[in-house]
């Protein structure tokens, strides 16, 4: 069965957003490949309140682990959007009770 992840952390989402408009912007791209590739379902970014949240779900706990271990791109992209601290990540099972769509 797969996981929900949810990672949050303090940041700036005008230079996220300004940094994969440019710069970052196939690194990105190659993240996401990168993360497809080692067992991830669905990613998307979000933000409010001074923080950037990243919502995925994975086929389990130990590939999103694997791949957030073995990326360097990840903490430099943390360093360049201003994360004041280490992510917050949390995991999440999916419950099935018949309203899903």
């Amino acid at each position: 069965m797969s996981v929900y992840m949810s990672l949050r952390v303090k940041a700036d989402r005008a230079k996220l957003e300004e940094l994969a408009a440019g710069e970052w912007k196939e690194r990105l791209q190659a993240i996401s490949e990168r993360g497809k590739s080692m067992g991830a379902i669905h990613h998307r970014f979000a933000a409010a309140n001074g923080e950037i949240v990243v919502m995925d779900e994975w086929e389990s706990r130990e590939q999103f682990e694997r791949f957030f271990s073995s990326t360097p791109d990840i903490p430099e992209l943390m360093q360049a959007v201003g994360a004041q601290a280490e992510p917050d990540v949390t995991f999440y099972e999916p419950i099935s009770i018949g309203d899903e769509f």
